[in-house]
């Protein structure tokens, strides 16, 4: 028997949670209501959820706090987060994926794009399951463990930001503009800003720590992933 994706909804107002949990049921998901930040980490220590729609505003802690403490559990880290909320402004949006959220969606939203994007970051959690390893001089990932390392140190790695490394790592020294990245690496079908990249190549570049500058800057191009770095000098210059 087929097991449903069960999607962890933690949202104070009871309507719209029932409105979102009768339409997942009506298109095959196994919703699971949270009112507060307690009584959802209750039910991701019992049974991990394959996404958690968080809203912004919370009683208690906020969804933007609960984002941030989940993304640094080892646990929870890999666990796709999709934000709701009322606030839609671009620095908004910002500190939401800032926070480790992997998809923002303003209210009032339909329901059609809801499920849309949840589809889509279920979608994109698929590439993590193929097998490999790949090198780029000192950096290693492994797909199969879900690791990043450099010079043998293990690095702390979010999974939105595994993605987009395993990606550029396997395809090195070339450049792909933002648009590319989106198609490639979140897929086509997203309805996400190009500004998303620039967010969370600046997380991985955090997360690289001393290997950050393997991730370059192309000016008026994109990115790229290279394991000849440019030196300080010429990046001052770049």
């Amino acid at each position: 028997m087929k097991t449903l994706p069960r999607v962890l909804i933690v949202e104070d107002e009871p309507a719209i949670a029932e409105l979102i949990a009768v339409n997942l049921r009506h298109n095959g998901f196994q919703p699971i209501w949270a009112m507060d930040g307690e009584t959802a980490q209750r039910e991701l220590d019992d049974v991990l959820p394959d996404v958690i729609l968080l809203d912004w505003m919370l009683p208690g802690e906020s969804g933007l706090t609960l984002a941030r403490k989940w993304r640094a559990s080892s646990r929870l880290k890999v666990i796709p987060i999709l934000m709701l909320t009322a606030r839609g402004d671009e620095p908004d949006r910002v500190a939401g994926l800032d926070a480790g959220a992997d998809d923002y969606i303003v209210k009032p939203f339909s329901t059609k794009e809801l499920l849309a994007r949840i589809r889509a970051v279920l979608r994109r959690r698929a590439p993590e399951q193929a097998g490999g390893a790949v090198r780029l001089g000192d950096l290693v990932l492994d797909a199969d463990t879900h690791r990043v390392s450099y010079q043998n140190q293990l690095l702390k790695i979010g999974p939105t930001e595994f993605k987009l490394l395993q990606y550029m790592m396997s395809h090195s020294e070339r450049v792909h503009s933002r648009g590319q990245l989106l198609d490639r690496v979140w897929g086509d079908h997203v309805f996400i800003e190009e500004r998303t990249v620039d967010v969370h190549v600046k997380r991985l570049r955090e997360s690289l720590g001393e290997a950050s500058n393997m991730v370059e800057t192309v000016r008026g191009a994109g990115y790229r992933v290279t394991n000849a770095p440019l030196t300080p000098a010429q990046l001052k210059s770049a």
